[in-house]
């Protein structure tokens, strides 16, 4: 029996393991946390849960060498430690996070030692990735060229849930949340660079109309421009990575970075209430009158949303914060987790879509859309635990029976890559619907 090892029990971990027990693959869940690698494996006989810290070097040594495969779902920083691990034991990885320069740099070692290290296998970056690469791939076939393509992927409460007034909770990582609305970004419109600092991310949103959803923003996410090479399609003149919110939450976040309060710059807060704190990040020492302190600030309405936004979430309260030497980051991102959390009776959301813009030899133009609607279930079993894991789990299946052969540090970019796994996650009730032939109104903006 092939054994699998899973580096990492956090909220998009179970669904990887179910998967591969019941594909008759031994599954060893490893985490500092034992109970929560414990409830993963839920005593299967062809698994085994462990204590395990990644700063422990020979245990981490030791695992990897005795297994056929690992998985890091540990957060990205240490994928590389893992990685050059996986290289000495000619061990294969498979992880859901995006390729960073040093994982790349691994490419000829990891072809030596006859391995490969897929990454990007999940959702956002993975099942965005696959589903595009299957369209773009299918145009250029026809003789056609991309000329436009916006992606965009968010994961949401169900509308339902999304009854708080950022319209935001949490299904994954809540720090991961905050630090991504710290990003800038880039992409290409019509030809032109467009360069986006971290200051404006959230101002002037998209709107997308979603079906079942209703209205959406979209603001741009990281590097859109480094995927023109990542897929292939040198001839694009627009191209734009972006994320799904609901409207409310760009707004607030607008005025939250404006304001400085997410800085990960420490002070020491010794004595303060919330209040306090926003007149600090303000540079004021008066923390009366603190709503109408910050809309000056920010020259808007004292009525604003964002403001009432704000009030909600506490930080307008002469509570004490009970912080010491601590940053704005960690501050308001636990207050955001403590309010904003998704309930085990609520269901989360998936909402995915690509938006092309073909055109061919013959003169013509379509626009081409694929969209997925993936909803969770209430009880914990979310949407984005499986749309995460699901596409590695599979994955990781394809790499142990011999069907993906190559070597080295890839992407599921490849037909024989995505192919299988889009077919199998079809089977699992994670699918895209794509439409062809849509007229040229139907595209992004």
């Amino acid at each position: 029996m092939q054994k699998v090892l899973i580096l990492g029990a956090g909220r998009v971990s179970n669904p990887i393991v179910q998967y591969l027990l019941q594909n008759d693959f031994f599954v060893t869940a490893a985490d500092i946390d034992l109970e929560k690698a414990e409830a993963n494996i839920n005593n299967h006989p062809n698994g085994k849960a462990i204590a395990f810290s990644v700063d422990d070097q020979v245990a981490l040594d030791q695992l990897v060498a005795s297994h056929d495969l690992t998985v890091s779902l540990l957060p990205w920083m240490f994928h590389l430690k893992v990685a050059e691990s996986c290289v000495r034991f000619k061990k294969h990885m498979v992880t859901t996070s995006y390729v960073k320069p040093e994982m790349q740099d691994l490419d000829s070692a990891a072809r030596e030692a006859g391995i490969i290290i897929l990454n990007e296998l999940g959702l956002d970056p993975g099942i965005d990735h696959m589903s595009a690469m299957r369209i773009i791939d299918n145009v250029h076939a026809r003789g056609g060229i991309i000329d436009e393509f916006y992606s965009i992927c968010g994961a949401l409460p169900a509308p339902e849930a999304a009854n708080n007034p950022f319209h935001y909770k949490f299904s994954w990582s809540p720090k991961g949340v905050v630090l991504a609305s710290m990003n800038d970004a880039s992409y290409k419109r019509r030809g032109d660079m467009v360069e986006i600092p971290t200051a404006n991310l959230f101002k002037n949103p998209i709107k997308v109309d979603f079906p079942e959803v209703g209205m959406l923003d979209v603001y741009p996410n990281r590097d859109s421009v480094s995927y023109i090479d990542i897929y292939g399609i040198p001839e694009v003149q627009t191209i734009m990575r972006g994320t799904f919110r609901f409207p409310g939450w760009c707004e607030t976040l607008d005025a939250i970075k404006a304001l400085g309060i997410i800085s990960q710059d420490k002070f020491d807060y010794t004595g303060m209430s919330y209040a306090q704190f926003m007149a600090h990040c303000i540079g004021s020492e008066n923390s009366e009158n603190i709503r109408q302190q910050l809309a000056a600030k920010l020259g808007i309405n004292p009525e604003a949303y964002a403001l009432d936004a704000l009030e909600w979430l506490g930080l307008f309260s002469k509570n004490l914060m009970n912080r010491s030497l601590d940053s704005g980051f960690e501050i308001v991102s636990d207050m955001m987790l403590e309010k904003m959390e998704l309930a085990s009776s609520e269901r989360d959301m998936v909402v995915l879509q690509h938006t092309f813009l073909a055109s061919y030899p013959d003169e013509t133009s379509e626009v081409i859309r694929s969209r997925m609607l993936d909803f969770g279930k209430p009880g914990g079993d979310t949407s984005i635990a499986r749309t995460v894991a699901l596409p590695a789990a599979i994955g990781v299946k394809m790499i142990l029976q011999g069907n993906i052969k190559l070597t080295g540090i890839y992407r599921p970019v490849l037909p024989e890559i995505y192919n299988p796994i889009l077919d199998e996650l079809e089977n699992l009730n994670i699918r895209m619907e794509e439409e062809y032939g849509l007229p040229l109104s139907e595209n992004i903006y």
